[in-house]
């Protein structure tokens, strides 16, 4: 629960976002092209003022297939997967060699042996289960239902756990928020055909897991289970709305919960999950949490114990035998996203250890994956990202001197991390089992609620990963005015020492832009330079700030994804303006660069700043299957990455001049219709 609370709270990660640093010079043969760029991507038929993502990348999706195991494609794709194939390498030797790893190492073989052993899975059969049915079945009373809701393992409609506190982010905060739905909220509430079949076939799946598990009357309960999720739904917060940290902000006492929500025993939910010593409790989701209390009393015993049981088996299924793993797998995966086939078990094993051991991995993978130089290239890259930031700050015309003088603080308090952590999580009180998956499984998971439970009583340490080093990601925390990326990102086509430094920056420079912009958009905005949930700002400026990014948002409403379905600019909103901002900042660093260092010569035929689009393009070269795009479409805070690129560029007068953009162009913008940030 905590890591929900805190992916509502903590803004970032931009999806397959990207980190890199530009060379001075290409002392050798780039991955990719001549000089950083696959120009066999390009459709050239496509006029770059009509569809820049289409004529940088058209001729890429044009050949390209999603692969079977796969709800999408792409460059972050390609860099996952070798990630992957790297952590396999480790991880098979561990298997096979324990011994030589020491005790950590021989708790990752052994994890990663667990879930390789299909065999002993399938003789098990569902025995495993039942020590935790047995439980489920023993629930008489709310006390009992709610001791479940709060322990680790069972699903709840009401989560508990912790993040650091908004008006001190130097010490944790209990935190509560709604939770325990089985699809997208929007998938019970939308009409159409479409949803109509998402929710025939959940209802389906609830029946077939309860029977796969062996329990009776296995309709019934599913008619139950779906009514209840149904209802619940109905009360939960929008992802809009989750948004909205004013709104999330609600630090109550136990007295202020219990008068809010006075059907829930939250003194029992919070001693039972550890954090019953919380003077304050951030209530997440207000009014949902009162919905839930009404909810809770007002279904029958029974009906909770089946959606226990279901959701316990659901959420399991991949550490059970195939015929749950299958289930499981034709509901989310090939109903709901359209993959067609399992990815290959080793990695789907993979992302199981790196869940659950990933730093230890992590330690492994940086010591043979990650050079010194890749720390060292990005941390002048983010410094020249940090300088550009800070003249487009100082020249801001809709920023008062008060607000400048604010931001610029915060500028110059931003903290990034790069490669991998300072200091790696001790695994050694982790209890791991060869042939007893779901107990490692269960374990892992205990583990990780008592890692959070003794940090809860001391002051946060800065030094903590979201992320562990072999994710191909980045994010920026708020609550910490952190930017951290990982190792498995620091590779071409986004950090390519050998590449143009026009496309180094035009790639990564870009997105390190972009999550630096996620302190300065209309969430990030609203922390100070120590992580405070607090207002920096001036009236004058917050207004005009809000103009520019009500037409930004405006702009995305416009653009459909899918047929039927357009990008939400209001929940896009923090990301569309990292991705501006971003762009905005590296091209003004690539300026600098070029002071330095000369103006760029003409390669290829293609100018430094036509290079730098391209690069920029192609960053966000992606497929999505029409099922995993139409749940991002209502939960994910990302635009698709057509509208990363097209819905970017049409605002930025440096494009326009690149590529002589004229009116009657599909992208074009008049100079007073564009956004500028900065």
């Amino acid at each position: 629960m905590n890591k929900k609370l805190m992916g509502r709270l903590a803004l970032g990660a931009a999806a397959l976002a990207l980190t890199i640093p530009a060379v001075a010079k290409m002392t050798a043969a780039p991955r990719y092209g001549a000089f950083g760029i696959d120009l066999t991507t390009q459709d050239k038929a496509v006029k770059p003022g009509d569809d820049f993502w289409t004529y940088a990348n058209g001729a890429w999706a044009a050949r390209t297939k999603i692969p079977d195991d796969k709800g999408s494609v792409g460059y972050g794709a390609i860099l996952s997967d070798e990630a992957e194939a790297n952590v396999r390498k480790i991880l098979d030797d561990m298997a096979a060699n324990p011994a030589k790893y020491g005790a950590t190492g021989k708790q990752v073989g052994d994890f990663y042996a667990s879930w390789m052993d299909e065999a002993g899975i399938e003789a098990k059969g569902a025995a495993p289960l039942k020590p935790y049915l047995d439980r489920i079945a023993a629930v008489n009373n709310l006390t009992d239902l709610q001791t479940l809701f709060a322990s680790t393992g069972y699903e709840s409609p009401i989560g508990v756990g912790m993040i650091p506190s908004l008006a001190d982010p130097t010490h944790y905060v209990a935190a509560v928020g709604q939770g325990g739905l089985g699809m997208t909220r929007d998938f019970y509430l939308l009409p159409g055909e479409k949803y109509d079949g998402f929710r025939k076939a959940y209802r389906a799946y609830i029946q077939q897991m309860l029977e796969l598990a062996g329990i009776p009357d296995a309709s019934t309960k599913a008619d139950g289970i779906f009514a209840l999720e149904t209802a619940m739904a109905k009360e939960q917060w929008s992802p809009e709305q989750n948004r909205d940290i004013a709104k999330l902000n609600d630090p109550e006492d136990l007295a202020g919960l219990k008068a809010k929500a006075p059907d829930v025993d939250w003194a029992l939910m919070l001693k039972v999950s550890g954090f019953d010593s919380a003077n304050k409790v951030l209530m997440t989701n207000n009014t949902a949490l009162t919905a839930m209390g009404k909810i809770m009393v007002a279904t029958p015993l029974q009906t909770w114990k089946d959606y226990l049981a279901f959701h316990f088996v659901s959420g399991h299924a991949a550490f059970l035998p195939k015929a749950f793993d299958d289930a499981q797998f034709n509901f989310y995966s090939k109903t709901l996203s359209g993959v067609k086939v399992k990815r290959d078990r080793w990695k789907r094993g993979v992302q199981l250890t790196n869940g659950a051991l990933g730093e230890a991995v992590g330690k492994l993978y940086v010591e043979q994956y990650f050079p010194a130089s890749s720390q060292a290239k990005m941390a002048e890259l983010i410094e020249n990202l940090r300088t550009a930031y800070g003249e487009k700050i100082r020249n801001s015309t809709w920023m008062d001197d008060a607000t400048k003088k604010a931001a610029l603080a915060k500028l110059t308090a931003f903290e990034p991390r790069i490669g991998h952590p300072v200091k790696y999580i001790d695994y050694s009180s982790l209890k791991v089992e060869r042939g007893d998956l779901l107990g490692n499984a269960m374990r892992s998971a205990e583990f990780d609620h008592q890692l959070d439970l003794q940090r809860f009583p001391k002051p946060v340490d800065r030094t903590l990963w979201g992320m562990t080093p072999q994710t191909v990601n980045a994010y920026y925390n708020p609550l910490a005015n952190q930017i951290t990326f990982p190792a498995a990102i620091l590779q071409p086509p986004y950090f390519d020492p050998n590449a143009d430094p026009a496309v180094n920056y035009g790639a990564i420079g870009a997105i390190i832009g972009h999550e630096m912009g996620h302190g300065f958009d209309d969430q990030g905005s609203q922390f100070g330079p120590t992580g405070k949930f607090e207002n920096w700002w001036s009236d004058v400026s917050k207004k005009a700030y809000g103009e520019h990014t009500a037409a930004l948002a405006a702009q995305y409403d416009t653009y459909e994804a899918i047929p039927g379905t357009k990008v939400n600019g209001k929940l896009t909103l923090g990301e569309n303006i990292g991705d501006l901002s971003g762009i905005e900042a590296s091209y003004a660093a690539y300026q600098l660069y070029q002071a330095k260092h000369g103006k760029a010569p003409v390669i290829g035929g293609l100018t430094g700043d036509q290079r730098f689009f391209l690069a920029y393009a192609q960053a966000w070269q992606a497929k999505l299957r029409e099922g995993l795009q139409r749940q991002l479409l209502l939960s994910d805070p990302h635009s698709p990455a057509m509208f990363r690129v097209n819905g970017v560029v049409r605002n930025f007068d440096p494009w326009y001049k690149a590529f002589d953009i004229k009116p009657g162009d599909a992208l074009y913008l008049p100079p007073e219709k564009r956004v500028h940030i900065w």
